[in-house]
């Protein structure tokens, strides 16, 4: 269909023909989606295994077309092709789109264009990390202050079926004229976490407000080069119409708004753990203080909440909070509602969460920590620590991880296939670091680095387990990896009573 945009109208998508790639869940939600608004809809995965047919058998008695085993070839007369977020652009099937002139969009382009008239506005968030922390932070000060959100996107429910669920509420409405019986409530706005892999996917998406936490490398072999990375990153910006929010302490991301094409009006809001400069936030002697959205903002501060409101108050935690409160105080949210949202608001697990404290050492779980950039901001969180490290490195390096963290080390345990960087990386720029190698792969690996490390540690000290790595070398997924050492820890306090 080339460069023609499909509309939201219902009528537009009526008899199209259009392929999906992908059976995760995001494929399995714009398929059912589109199919419902009357296009001819056919999935190709190049999967066959027994999930694929059985998720392929669903889907072909909701009269859905699937296609197994060849993810490359385009199916004759497609009109659109979607995709699902980690599908790279250079996939054959795409290629075979563009030579046909033939638009790939992701479902969050595609819920875009669902939304319908005076759909609940979105507050976009992506970054390298924080993102789902801060996305969570956001929808708990949103819904204390008696809003109807959800936290969507790279998280919770695929955003197709809650922009659905939304234009539904209000055509229900529309058609009672505000009373009567309604299908489910309409939402007030929506928090929305982006990964750079939807917005590359995402050209029409317009944020009432969007923010870019940091920006470091990461899924540099799916986007192509670090520019491009953040290229896609700062799509975000493009077309906000209250405030780009950007991290005062990491310049590229404040370099994005500037490049940004936003409305008439739209303020570019930095927050920092600094004391704030006007159309900031920012922490005064342990305050959250917001000097963008008040009267007078270079005479004047609004108090938000405490540090000690943030839960876990660690630095990179805080920035965090600070994020979700711009983006909430851009909509219009009163302070009140950011000090109880963020006191309301619990992270998920293997987020720099505390296990347990055994002979007065803390253990944290930062399984989450899965790149160099994540790892850093936990090992600036706490002053002596015992570091269990490693896994798959991604194409990553550690010489500055290690060179930032060396005045904190106790001692690392190292685990994982590429150990032996992070091993190289200390004895470059940590020599004098007590450094134990786990030749182990099975599964009481950690049980073992978690006695290690308990070896290491002093009274006082910390134990964290944030790998800089991804986990698939030795566990399912970074939350098997997190569970795993958890358990360590709590047959460690058993054997310590």
């Amino acid at each position: 269909m080339g460069s023609q945009e499909v509309t939201s109208g219902q009528g537009s998508w009526q008899g199209m023909s259009i392929t999906v790639a992908g059976l995760g869940v995001s494929g399995l939600s714009a398929a059912r989606a589109l199919a419902g608004l009357g296009a001819s809809v056919t999935v190709v995965d190049g999967g066959d295994g027994p999930a694929h047919r059985e998720k392929a058998a669903l889907l072909k008695e909701e009269g859905i077309s699937v296609r197994l085993g060849d993810a490359a070839t385009l199916p004759e007369g497609t009109e659109l092709v979607v995709t699902s977020p980690g599908w790279k652009p250079s996939s054959p099937l795409f290629d075979a789109a563009r030579a046909r002139g033939v638009d790939v969009v992701g479902d969050v382009e595609i819920a875009w264009r669902l939304r319908g008239p005076n759909a609940a506005p979105w507050l976009a968030i992506t970054g390298t990390n924080g993102k789902t922390t801060t996305t969570q932070m956001l929808a708990s000060i949103l819904s204390a202050a008696g809003l109807r959100t959800a936290a969507v996107g790279n998280i919770g429910t695929p955003i197709v079926d809650v922009v659905l669920a939304d234009r539904a509420a209000r055509e229900a409405r529309s058609i009672e004229g505000g009373g009567g019986r309604r299908v489910g409530d309409a939402y007030d706005v929506f928090a929305v976490e982006l990964s750079s892999y939807q917005l590359h996917w995402a050209p029409s998406l317009r944020a009432h407000s969007g923010a870019v936490l940091n920006l470091a490398p990461d899924h540099l072999d799916w986007h192509g080069s670090m520019e491009a990375y953040a290229a896609d990153k700062g799509r975000i910006y493009e077309g906000n119409q209250v405030a780009c929010v950007f991290n005062v302490a990491d310049k590229a991301t404040e370099d994005l708004v500037r490049e940004a094409d936003v409305e008439e009006g739209c303020r570019a809001i930095g927050f920092t753990l600094g004391t704030p400069g006007p159309s900031e936030l920012g922490v005064v002697e342990g305050i959250l203080v917001d000097r963008a959205f008040v009267e007078d903002r270079h005479k004047s501060a609004q108090e938000l909440a405490e540090v000690a409101d943030v839960n876990p108050p660690a630095p990179h935690n805080v920035a965090n909070a600070l994020a979700a409160a711009a983006l909430a105080r851009a909509f219009g949210v009163e302070p009140a509602a950011v000090r109880d949202g963020l006191r309301n608001f619990t992270p998920d697990a293997h987020r720099i969460a505390h296990v347990a404290d055994v002979a007065d050492v803390a253990y944290i779980d930062d399984s989450k920590a899965t790149n160099t950039h994540a790892a850093q901001a936990s090992l600036a969180a706490y002053p002596s620590i015992v570091w269990i490290a490693g896994g798959l490195a991604k194409g990553a390096t550690f010489d500055e991880l290690v060179a930032g963290a060396a005045d904190r080390l106790r001692g690392v345990v190292l685990i994982g296939a590429d150990r032996a960087l992070i091993r190289e990386a200390l004895e470059r720029h940590a020599p004098e670091v007590p450094v134990v190698d786990l030749d182990r792969t099975d599964t009481g690996a950690m049980s073992a680095a978690v006695q290690e490390a308990a070896r290491l540690a002093r009274p006082g000290d910390t134990v964290l387990m944030a790998p800089a790595c991804a986990s698939m070398d030795m566990f399912t997924n970074y939350n098997k990896r997190g569970d795993a050492f958890a358990e360590a820890v709590r047959e460690l306090g058993a054997t310590s009573v």
